[in-house]
């Protein structure tokens, strides 16, 4: 399959990185730290969403400031060796300029950069939760992303694993592919679906970005 765009917008971790262990283990300790029953956490989606809306969502408003500052300092602290990077990522972003794409993450943008630093990565464009007012599912990252970049939306693609995103890159008018490093096919829709970035390759052209997908 082939898919035509002027730039592509890729989720972090799950689509480019996993951090998944690294996310449970810090979010349990910040869990009990604040006397959250693991009944109360199990009802919280934590993937794809900021952490401000998940401490929300599990403390009273007061304490979510404080809290959110606590969850970023147990992340960034658990960086190292708690990243690695997916199949295909590397492949398919050496192969693209850096002004056709960039990373759009629920996560700080201190959190963002210090997973993509420990695994290599130094995008020239990243949108991070503190450049947004409302996180995916809303639109909104997605759209600054490629305001940045002085795309037009329809002619972006967006890479995601999240049901979040995914729904964001919709509502944002782009070209959704989904990888299922985190979620069954099933649970997830998308222009395309594929097991993750090594079934995606990119040539650049002057028109842009042709990318070849393989489901």
């Amino acid at each position: 399959m082939k898919i035509q765009a002027d730039a592509l917008l890729f989720d972090n971790d799950g689509t480019l990185v996993s951090s998944l262990d690294s996310v449970y283990r810090c979010w349990s300790r910040w869990a009990a730290e604040y006397g959250i029953t693991a009944e109360e956490f199990a009802r919280v989606e934590l993937h794809g969403r900021p952490a401000v809306e998940i401490a929300a969502d599990l403390l009273p408003a007061a304490r979510v400031p404080e809290a959110v500052v606590r969850i970023e300092q147990l992340e960034v602290e658990d960086v190292a060796g708690g990243v690695h990077l997916l199949p295909g990522t590397k492949a398919l972003l050496d192969s693209l300029p850096a002004d056709r794409w960039a990373v759009v993450t629920s996560a700080t943008r201190r959190l963002g950069e210090a997973r993509l630093a420990e695994v290599g990565i130094r995008p020239k464009n990243l949108v991070a939760a503190d450049d947004i007012t409302r996180g995916k599912p809303d639109p909104e990252p997605f759209l600054l992303a490629a305001r940045r970049l002085g795309v037009d939306p329809a002619r972006c693609v967006v890479f995601e694993d999240a049901p979040a995103g995914l729904q964001a890159g919709r509502a944002a008018g782009m070209t959704t592919v989904a990888l299922t490093t985190t979620h069954r096919a099933d649970e997830l829709t998308a222009d395309v679906v594929v097991e993750d970035l090594s079934a995606v390759s990119a040539l650049v052209t002057d028109e842009g970005v042709e990318l070849s997908v393989r489901d």
